[in-house]
């Protein structure tokens, strides 16, 4: 809050004490107001929350605001609210309620793949959908794993962790268990997709930057009667040899505009990890921005 408002602010008790210049008091004093709904209710107030609503404040948005706080997407299975926390992820959000086929692109932390999976849980148990398909190409992050014991898809597990640990956010790992052997929820690789039709699936590919042109096709064409699906990745951490193109970038180009199909880009200001992850974020964008010149030769 200090960093908003140049003001300094101490609790005491169920006294909320203010000092500053007469307008850092006041901007202080609306963003406490404008966060009510969260801290009256007890729930933490993150820096994310005061990002936005120092934008809210400063657009003259209270009105959105108020509708973020008021839009529960899930509740974690340890009774935690989640909500958007800034307005491009509750465009997302929407987007991934109503639309057969959205992309997400941005960087790190932004809740591109968390978001996806939390409407997806809902939707599956609100019976919209048979089934809960998320898969993601099997791509080593800049490193060699070596051979990996274990049949196909314990080989294939420790790529599709992240869809793992969101599911488990959401649901026992024992329904999970039960629901994966029955066939309702599937975490697999980009290569399973082939050949298929998935019919009455939300489906959710993540880590899309880690996909050929050719593979980024092959999934997008899956898509079948009664589904959606959503793509999620960051064109900024692909993993892919320096000689190959990405296919979220292609895809990008080519179906921007297509009636029936929303891209959503999210940026450092969505970061909702640890504070320093933002400024990581920034730093790093900062950095390719100037230097994006010089590496490719010409500007």
């Amino acid at each position: 809050m200090a960093s908003q408002t140049g003001a300094s602010l101490v609790l005491r008790g169920q006294e909320l004490f203010v000092a500053g210049t007469d307008n850092g008091v006041a901007l202080a004093q609306r963003l406490v107001q404008a966060l009510e709904p969260l801290w009256s209710q007890g729930q933490p107030v993150t820096s994310a929350d005061i990002m936005t609503a120092r934008q809210a404040l400063d657009t003259d948005r209270i009105d959105e605001l108020q509708a973020i706080h008021q839009d529960v997407v899930a509740r974690t299975r340890r009774g935690e609210v989640i909500r958007a926390k800034t307005f491009r992820q509750k465009r997302y959000v929407k987007a991934l309620r109503t639309t057969d086929m959205v992309f997400c692109i941005g960087p790190a932390g932004t809740g591109k793949t968390f978001l996806a999976t939390l409407v997806g849980v809902q939707a599956l148990l609100n019976n919209e959908f048979e089934r809960l398909i998320l898969t993601r190409p099997a791509v080593e992050a800049g490193e060699r794993l070596g051979f990996l014991p274990g049949d196909l898809q314990q080989k294939v597990n420790p790529y599709l962790r992240p869809l793992y640990d969101a599911l488990h956010e959401l649901v026992d790992p024992e329904k999970i268990a039960n629901l994966m052997e029955r066939g309702i929820i599937e975490v697999a690789p980009l290569a399973y997709m082939r050949g298929r039709t998935l019919n009455n699936a939300f489906v959710i590919m993540d880590e899309a930057q880690n996909t050929t042109p050719g593979q980024m096709k092959m999934v997008l064409t899956r898509l079948g009667f009664k589904s959606r699906m959503v793509v999620t990745g960051d064109v900024t951490q692909t993993d892919l040899p320096s000689d190959q193109t990405s296919g979220l970038g292609v895809a990008q180009k080519i179906l921007q505009g297509v009636n029936g199909i929303a891209f959503c880009q999210l940026n450092q200001a969505d970061v909702v990890r640890h504070p320093l992850v933002q400024r990581i974020v920034a730093a790093y964008e900062s950095y390719e921005g100037s230097s994006a010149p010089r590496r490719g030769g010409k500007p």
